[in-house]
């Protein structure tokens, strides 16, 4: 019988992925649509995914479907037809390709059913999160960036935002989306009259924050299209200037991708210009940190010498 969930080691995995020589790309993609029945969605999703070697981590709700995947490069061209066959309601979707095409970003397929696409924290019934701010592409962002009546946030959290963002973007300085909600209306209420463009990663987050600002009665409010990765990936195409500047956080193996060469954040033991995210060696930690080569070989990669030293126990 066919298993719907992975059930081997993930140093098996990984040892698996190191040695596979195929050539592979990172798609991201979401889209809000009403699912009736997110498990057997998932299944039959978990079983195409599956068979045609395609990893990655996606979620599943009623609210429709958030991916980032790894796919063979082979199947690239043809991966939109894919999903329209698997689906009549991913008609129209945009899949955003990484601006950092590693073939080591997953080496594990997971698809999960969860409640919501993204934890919003979100009670209100009479909230419509389809009533969303007004897509600007690649030309409009930057034209809008160097208008004084134009305000940036970004809606990623604080350790994503540390690393890479806009010049002059406020940071709703929370690390989880649910508690940006708690505060983003007070937090942006100086400039209800304002321009106020949002953005994040891949374009989810930043989509539901425009129905949360619009649902509050605040007029112009604008998302980038497809988030960093749409943005930096237009204007590349397109020969723009681009207006982010560091790295830009990505949840997967490679954990960031460079857009530029500012290093806009420090490392947390020495306090030296560093955007390099580290794990904590010590398994019960596992912190995730900012930390330069020196102090790595210093602390072993770890946070601390009281980490370090438990991993020598």
């Amino acid at each position: 019988m066919f298993n719907l969930f992975n059930t081997t080691s993930n140093n098996k995995l990984q040892e698996k992925m190191i040695n596979d020589n195929t050539s592979r790309i990172t798609l991201s993609f979401y889209k809000y649509f009403y699912i009736r029945n997110p498990l057997l969605f998932r299944n039959n999703l978990y079983i195409l995914f599956y068979s045609l070697n395609i990893l990655g981590r996606v979620y599943v709700s009623k609210e429709g479907v958030n991916a980032q995947i790894s796919i063979p490069k082979d199947i690239s061209s043809y991966f939109k037809n894919i999903l329209l066959n698997f689906s009549n309601e991913f008609n129209n979707i945009i899949i955003n390709e990484s601006i950092d095409n590693n073939n080591f970003s997953f080496w594990v397929l997971r698809i999960k059913v969860r409640n919501k696409l993204v934890s919003d924290g979100i009670e209100d019934k009479n909230f419509n999160p389809y009533i969303v701010g007004t897509y600007l592409n690649a030309d409009l962002v930057n034209v809008m960036f160097n208008e004084r009546k134009s305000i940036f946030v970004d809606m990623r959290n604080n350790y994503e935002y540390a690393i890479g963002h806009f010049d002059t973007a406020i940071n709703i300085n929370r690390s989880r989306f649910r508690d940006q909600l708690k505060i983003i209306v007070k937090e942006l209420e100086p400039y209800r009259n304002n321009n106020i463009i949002l953005y994040c990663t891949g374009g989810i987050r930043c989509e539901k924050s425009t129905a949360w600002l619009k649902y509050h009665g605040f007029k112009h409010i604008y998302h980038i299209k497809n988030g960093i990765i749409g943005y930096v990936n237009e204007a590349r195409k397109k020969n723009l200037p681009i207006y982010f500047k560091g790295k830009n956080f990505v949840f997967d193996a490679r954990l960031t991708e460079k857009i530029s060469e500012d290093i806009l954040s420090f490392c947390q033991q020495c306090n030296n210009p560093c955007d390099t995210y580290v794990n904590c060696s010590y398994s019960k930690c596992h912190l995730l940190f900012i930390q330069c080569t020196k102090c790595s070989h210093i602390f072993n990669y770890c946070c601390s010498s009281i980490c370090q030293r438990k991993i020598n126990i």
